[in-house]
């Protein structure tokens, strides 16, 4: 008689699965409320401690760990040494083990959550078993996914036994599954003593989606979320209508994400190739889009638009006259939802703007950047500037609107590839530079674009000119104020080049290279 042994957390599926091990001779095995659920439902069940003649202690901490257990799941089939063994100390095979974890996940991301209770709720037993049972793969039928206890059960009823592929594929799941149940706790307890840059990282995810091909069509590519992910970010929204998700709109969508949730009034912005192509603000966010598509209504065809207000019948309306990708809001009312909607290919999406949810105990938020035979993981960066943290440089003090220009601005070329300027007005972006090999290449590109509007407009750079042609070239423009990091050798150039023109300049002390 085949003996399987059954210890779930995750109760889905459970009894039906016990149901056909019993209906087939398989002698079940079960442990603690995994025990007393199929006693209850009428499943005749071995409790593990007539196995181990031992009962359970410590609270349910020991339960499992024993030779009567491990020795049944260790033992090579074909090994006569091993077989011997196991008969001599009257230990018998177990041949399926059905495990899954006790919920450290869910528990970590509960308001309020003790460390106590989050280290209680560590699984000792469980990945244990189940890392011996994978060991062993060959000879015991290892299952910690209940979306494969249907192939288990078409095994039982249809005589057709797992092949040793799909053995070893299960083993798999479970190393994987193990791994990033480990990786999750050691990111907490990481984060718990401290530690920002440990000497090994290890982190996991959840996979999302497969992608029809990455950036290109030669490339493979799929979507892996942060265990949590928290609501805010775009692994937290959630798509209404449309066509699948391609790589670079999960891209570009995050990064139109970032730029709209700097802002507290209704605001939008258009997202090319991961930049901003236009951004505006207002006290509705219907002019607020008007705005931004003003800003560049070349560029925004075939682009991204993120809002941070609901989106309404009038606004959807003037959506709904271009080509767009991806449009991503936190809500949107019944009769835009139904415009926008029937627009087959367009991507509906909502997410949450301000911080909601997710697992606050894993710390800072990080990005990564893989390299040739390596990563690179630093901060986001959320570094935010104010009216009173920048200092005025210039014989000229910038005016109240022009301060408002210059924070705008600023928030806007945070999130520009650099080399990046930004050129904006009192409400939108005109121009924007972005990418270049130097700053005034990209100084040139965005007066290109504003053509007329640069006249009375205010620059914004993401770091500090090593020389004062960007100046000089603003001037030209009829730019009236300029922020920027400072922190050049050439300052002075700089500011007596602003001078000069008679332009404000401000330095934040505070650069934001985004490469």
């Amino acid at each position: 008689m085949k003996r399987a042994l059954i210890s779930v957390s995750d109760k889905t599926g459970v009894i039906e699965l016990a149901q056909a091990f019993v209906s087939h001779d398989v002698e079940v095995v079960s442990t603690g409320g995994t025990h007393k659920l199929l006693h209850g439902a009428g499943v005749p069940v071995t409790n593990i401690s007539d196995i181990t003649g031992f009962p359970e202690i410590m609270d349910g901490r020991v339960k499992t760990l024993h030779p009567n257990i491990f020795g049944g799941l260790l033992a090579i089939r074909a090994n006569d040494e091993h077989m011997g063994a196991i008969e001599g100390l009257d230990i018998k095979p177990i041949d399926y083990v059905i495990v899954n974890l006790y919920p450290f996940q869910a528990t970590i991301e509960k308001p309020n959550v003790t460390f106590e209770e989050a280290i209680e709720n560590i699984d000792i037993g469980g990945p244990s078993m189940l890392r011996a049972a994978a060991k062993n793969y060959q000879d015991v039928a290892v299952v910690v996914d209940s979306g494969d206890y249907a192939r288990i059960i078409d095994g039982l009823d249809n005589d057709n036994p797992l092949t040793r592929a799909e053995k070893l594929g299960l083993a798999t799941k479970v190393f994987r599954h193990t791994a990033a149940y480990d990786a999750l706790i050691s990111q907490y307890l990481t984060q718990a003593t401290g530690e920002a840059f440990p000497e090994r990282l290890t982190v996991t995810y959840e996979k999302v989606q497969d992608l029809r091909y990455g950036e290109n069509p030669h490339q493979q590519a799929a979507f892996y979320a942060e265990p949590g992910a928290a609501s805010h970010t775009i692994a937290g929204a959630k798509q209404l209508h449309g066509k699948e998700l391609s790589y670079n709109n999960i891209n570009d969508a995050n990064a139109a994400l970032a730029i709209v949730q700097e802002f507290n009034e209704p605001a939008v912005v258009a997202i090319k190739h991961t930049n901003p192509c236009g951004v505006g603000i207002a006290e509705t966010i219907l002019d607020a889009y008007i705005k931004a598509y003003e800003a560049d209504p070349v560029s925004i065809f075939g682009g991204i638009v993120a809002l941070n207000r609901e989106v309404d019948l009038q606004t959807a309306q003037k959506m709904s006259e271009l080509f767009l990708e991806i449009i991503l809001a936190p809500s949107y009312t019944t009769g835009a939802l139904e415009l926008l909607t029937q627009k087959k290919n367009l991507r509906v999406m909502t997410v949450e703007m301000t911080p909601q949810g997710g697992i606050p105990a894993l710390g800072t938020p990080r990005t990564t950047q893989k390299v040739q035979g390596g990563l690179l993981i630093q901060d986001l960066d959320l570094q935010t500037v104010t009216e009173t943290d920048v200092q005025v440089v210039t014989k000229r003090q910038p005016t109240s609107e022009e301060m408002k220009q210059l924070l705008f601005a600023w928030k806007v070329v945070k999130h520009v590839k650099s080399n990046a300027i930004v050129l904006a007005g009192a409400d939108r972006t005109v121009g924007v530079g972005a990418g270049q090999m130097n700053r005034v290449g990209a100084a040139k590109i965005a007066i290109e674009q504003a053509g007329d509007l640069a006249k009375g407009s205010v620059l914004a750079s993401d770091a500090f000119f090593p020389m004062a042609d960007t100046v000089q070239a603003a001037a030209a423009a009829g730019v009236t104020a300029i922020v920027q990091p400072g922190g050049s050798i050439k300052d002075a150039d700089s500011i007596a080049a602003a001078d000069e023109a008679g332009i404000a300049m401000i330095f934040t002390s505070v650069r934001h290279f985004k490469h």
